[in-house]
């Protein structure tokens, strides 16, 4: 897996590297960070992430930090959800958000079948804008270059 960060494996597989937190995170975006802040009930300076898998848990977002899928997997001895049986399991049918569970219903069976390095280069692919190209993040509705319309989830 010699192009892939490790850290952006979340194991629910939400890829870390189409995140909107990381996105206005890394691009210092205090706009984006506000508009974040009302989806997760934080502050902007709680708007920041290097990645669920970050080494540091302080590099990784509030609400990362505590997912049970998460730990579910560490409790499992498993990298993620596509190395198990159970999936779709209480924790993906109950995520709390529901473009979430949309994309690791879809993205789960794919890293499954494609391997990671395969999964991660689609999912880098699919979140372009599919009219100009421009880089999208999970959930965004609108392209922020050329205001098209976009569904890549």
């Amino acid at each position: 897996m010699e192009g892939v960060n490790k850290d952006w494996l979340a194991p629910c597989g939400l890829y870390c590297g189409v995140c909107g937190i990381m996105y206005a995170d890394r691009d210092g975006n205090e706009k984006f960070k506000e508009r974040l802040c009302s989806v997760y009930g934080t502050k902007p300076e709680d708007i920041k992430c290097k990645g669920c898998m970050a080494e540091n848990e302080e590099d990784v977002f509030l609400y990362c930090r505590s997912c049970p899928i998460k730990q579910c997997c560490v409790d499992k001895e498993i990298e993620g959800c596509y190395q198990c049986d159970a999936f779709p399991c209480g924790h993906i049918n109950n995520f709390p958000m529901p473009v979430g569970k949309k994309v690791m219903l879809r993205a789960v069976p794919q890293w499954r079948e494609w391997g990671t390095e395969k999964w991660v280069e689609a999912e880098e692919k699919r979140y372009h804008c599919p009219e100009c190209g421009y880089k999208l993040f999970r959930g965004a509705k609108r392209c922020r270059n050329c205001k098209a319309e976009v569904d890549a989830d």
